[in-house]
């Protein structure tokens, strides 16, 4: 592929923009300085700068970010800062998106991709990816909180169904791993609520078998590796 259609590919402006970035001599490929914006290059396994920073060449995108509180899940914040303004601006030009949302207060893993199959698959309800949530609470965790949770509550905008956690667990007197396959607003904290007690601080720590690194601080991202994808 011509270097400046991979650049324009990544999100580094239009293919004109990215022209001039390569005739300014600011792109590095595999660590040799390209002027020519035209010439092929391989895209496997393709490492690159841009004014001196590395990137590596992801079609499509994958990224985990551990969010922090205090940002939202949207373009268009209304009260906070986006997630996005926690990414560099190569991945918000590519027009990168949340996989599903997580509350302004919620911290945790948050998938963002701009493979829309991958966001479909993991967010229809009919595909039942799980989340694991830890939820600390404000009254002590009681056997009757577990069970309500475990067998089903009744949330107020569907009086006629019973929604039950997958899993929930205890973990010490105010906090529980909670696990559930739909992603209904507010879901976690509205679950709580109707077995009786309030979420206080909630944090996503798993979205199917793929778990928020421990090494991955409050507000960093990274790229996924080929096993996560």
């Amino acid at each position: 592929m011509q270097l400046e259609r991979i650049l324009q590919s990544q999100g580094f402006g239009t293919r004109r923009e990215c022209r001039a970035l390569v005739r300014l001599e600011r792109v590095t490929v595999r660590g040799e300085m390209v002027d020519d914006p035209f010439v092929d290059v391989d895209t496997a396994d393709l490492d690159y700068t841009v004014d001196g920073e590395a990137w590596r060449y992801h079609e499509p995108s994958y990224v985990m970010l551990h969010k922090p509180a205090g940002h939202e899940c949207s373009q268009k914040p209304k009260h906070h800062p986006a997630v996005f303004s926690l990414l560099p601006s190569p991945l918000v030009v590519r027009a990168i998106q949340c996989v599903g949302r997580l509350d302004e207060d919620t911290t945790g893993l948050l998938l963002l991709t701009d493979d829309g199959q991958l966001i479909h698959k993991l967010t229809s309800p009919k595909h039942g990816v799980l989340k694991r949530y830890v939820a600390t609470v404000k009254h002590a965790v009681d056997d009757a909180m577990l069970k309500a949770l475990g067998g089903g509550v009744v949330l107020n905008d569907a009086p006629d169904v019973s929604v039950a956690a997958h899993a929930v667990e205890q973990l010490d007197e105010h906090r529980i791993a909670i696990t559930i396959g739909e992603g209904k607003y507010h879901q976690v904290k509205r679950m709580v609520a109707a077995a009786g007690n309030r979420v206080e601080a909630l944090h996503r720590v798993a979205v199917g078998r793929l778990e928020l690194p421990a090494d991955l601080a409050p507000g960093e991202w990274r790229w996924f590796d080929p096993a996560e994808v």
